[in-house]
């Protein structure tokens, strides 16, 4: 494949966000499969990274495609299988060259754009929430709750056996949430009683703040964001007694140590059930992604965003 080359999606570093560009062809490394990406979806953390990024810079993490028919050797899906799954950057691209532990088979009856919108935001839930053991009876509390992470985690929450509240940012955005399994809405965290055992919280700042005063005794708050791009502040009086736990996580320095074919497996398998649903917002084709960029910036897509890769 030396000198062939595709195009992709790179920041621009400037007011147009993203824009194509011709790079090299990726090849297939050992334990590697070259996969023909048919959709990717859009991360907030992905966004955040845009808007501070060099130009050229390559992002993308979630895709879905299928095995193309210059397939590494070794093990692996069979050239011509739909799958999916998670990379460490540059997934926004006609083709992706990823490790065969971080993707998946899509099953009959799920799209690319289904699929696509699965990885990076549903696996983070589901390995969030399985930091806190065994949740059957007890209380969850998800900030961001109509974000993409967020409503997979009130799903999978509920699917635990938890009593789910949520917390949003402004009331259309609570829309469809108790359909997901959220016993209860709020509109920020004013009139929220303490208690918690496990608190997932994203937007860092002063909701980070308040979380610390919502943890139960022994409880545990997970963070995995800073959507306010803000310093926390807290009073340590309001956490330390408690002897609870305040952990972070990133779902892609999971990756190599747990590879995440198998929860991959796993969720695309309740999708096709209907025990979990992808909370798309919208599909566009990927010429439009500076518009879908936008929006989401501006918050006015609750849930996933999925680009479509066209020729």
């Amino acid at each position: 494949m030396a000198g062939r080359s595709m195009r992709a999606l790179v920041a621009t570093g400037d007011a147009d966000l993203v824009g194509f560009a011709h790079v090299p062809m990726p090849t297939a490394g050992q334990d590697e499969v070259l996969v023909d990406v048919r959709a990717v979806s859009v991360n907030r953390g992905e966004l955040h990274r845009i808007l501070g990024a060099v130009p050229g810079w390559r992002p993308g993490w979630d895709f879905a495609g299928v095995i193309g028919e210059e397939a590494a050797p070794g093990s692996g899906p069979r050239a011509g299988t739909r799958v999916f799954g998670i990379a460490h950057g540059q997934s926004w691209a006609e083709h992706l060259a990823v490790p065969v532990r971080q993707l998946a088979v899509i099953p009959n009856g799920v799209s690319w754009e289904q699929a696509a919108a699965l990885p990076t935001a549903a696996l983070t839930a589901l390995r969030m929430l399985r930091l806190a053991g065994d949740l059957y009876g007890r209380t969850v509390l998800v900030t961001g709750a109509a974000g993409g992470v967020g409503r997979f985690a009130v799903q999978l929450a509920r699917a635990a056996g938890a009593k789910v509240t949520g917390i949003v940012g402004r009331p259309d955005r609570a829309y469809g949430l108790d359909a997901l399994g959220a016993d209860d809405v709020y509109v920020g965290m004013s009139g929220v009683t303490p208690g918690f055992d496990l608190i997932l919280e994203s937007a860092g700042g002063d909701s980070l703040a308040q979380a610390f005063t919502l943890v139960a005794p022994g409880g545990m708050i997970v963070s995995f964001g800073n959507s306010a791009r803000a310093t926390t502040r807290f009073s340590v009086s309001d956490f330390y007694p408690k002897q609870a736990i305040l952990r972070g996580y990133f779902v892609l320095d999971d990756l190599a140590e747990d590879p995440p074919s198998d929860d991959l497996s796993d969720l695309v398998a309740r999708y096709a059930l209907g025990t979990l649903r992808a909370g798309i917002a919208t599909v566009v084709d990927w010429r439009e992604a500076e518009t879908a960029l936008r929006d989401l910036c501006a918050r006015r897509l609750p849930g996933k965003t999925v680009l479509r890769v066209s020729a």
